[in-house]
């Protein structure tokens, strides 16, 4: 079953240890177990902050909603804010956070190297952060990263790609935001499998920035220059949509592989009906409820957990395993 594991079972077993981009070698060190102002009050209670990218995605959507809800379940009142990829907006809501006296703040950032100043300015007012999907590039900060592996997660995709595509086939990739570490990493991981694979050979690559309007668009300009492409590899499943409304709008769709990322409720959807080839299913519902029983456990005991950023898995979903999404982004065997 692909659902919240406990607490002790996630940081013994269920995490991945991978080093921060960007981190000084003395930064890495950082002891996460010592408290900060407003730690280890021993009871919970009071205000969560709780900061997503865009509700609009039903990626993000489910990453706020699930947090608030186990944050109200613990006791503590919630909102849920969105900075939309701006670190102006983040900014401003990181101060009214520190502004409501939150207990907490758990924060998807906006971007890996624009957020640390948000971060710190939250954990300069004792406010203690808690980062999900999304890494900022310096330790220390932050009593916790927690994000999808998504290395991992871009190879199972890959692999899986090249199998529909048959090993061979020109295809093109629609890029996330750059501003992203996840949309490198994942691009990292499609070129490493891939390129193992003289056969299968890139034509073509936009940035799409996460999103289906843009995915749309930027496909049908990759499928003007390049009519005969066989594969559409996509960072993310809003991208992925949007490439297939584009060649759904062309008239060919079949015959072309599409992949995704996320696992979100439309692209399973479009993986049962077969016009996705597949996604790759991010543990947005373990690691979203996991961050609000981390800083559940700080703000009663000033415990952090001893490693701060923790990777977890990712799941394969294609036609063979679909019926096993239960509901929005979980999983069970």
């Amino acid at each position: 079953m692909f659902r919240k594991k406990t607490l002790g079972a996630m940081i013994a077993a269920g995490a991945l240890v991978i080093g921060l981009a960007g981190c000084s070698s003395d930064s890495t060190g950082t002891d996460a177990t010592t408290p900060s102002d407003g730690g280890g009050s021993g009871e919970a209670g009071g205000l969560i902050t709780i900061i997503v990218n865009d509700p609009a995605n039903p990626y993000w959507k489910t990453e706020g909603d699930l947090a608030q809800a186990k944050a109200e379940e613990l006791g503590y009142e919630a909102t849920v804010g969105a900075h939309r990829g701006d670190t102006n907006t983040e900014n401003t809501l990181i101060d009214t956070a520190i502004a409501n006296d939150s207990v907490a703040i758990i924060l998807d950032p906006a971007n890996a190297d624009g957020s640390i100043g948000a971060v710190k300015k939250a954990d300069e007012a004792g406010i203690p952060v808690f980062l999900v999907n999304a890494e900022i590039n310096e330790a220390g900060l932050a009593k916790a990263q927690l994000v999808s592996n998504n290395a991992q997660g871009a190879a199972l995709g890959a692999q899986e790609y090249v199998a529909q595509m048959g090993e061979e086939g020109t295809y093109v990739e629609l890029f996330g935001a750059p501003s992203d570490n996840n949309a490198q990493t994942r691009s990292n991981g499609f070129s490493t499998v891939i390129s193992q694979y003289p056969d299968l050979v890139k034509v073509g690559e936009e940035v799409a920035n996460w999103d289906r309007t843009e995915g749309h668009d930027k496909a049908q300009a990759l499928m003007q220059a390049n009519p005969d492409i066989k594969g559409v590899l996509a960072g993310n499943d809003e991208m992925a949509l949007g490439a297939i409304a584009a060649l759904k709008e062309a008239g060919k769709l079949d015959g072309v592989v599409v992949g995704g990322f996320d696992g979100a409720p439309d692209a399973v959807e479009a993986v049962r009906n077969g016009e996705m080839a597949y996604t790759v299913l991010q543990p947005v519902a373990q690691f979203s409820e996991t961050a609000v029983e981390l800083a559940d456990e700080f703000i009663r005991t000033g415990e952090a957990p001893e490693t701060e950023k923790q990777a977890i898995d990712c799941i394969l979903i294609t036609a063979d395993n679909v019926d096993n999404m239960v509901s929005p982004f979980v999983y069970e065997e």
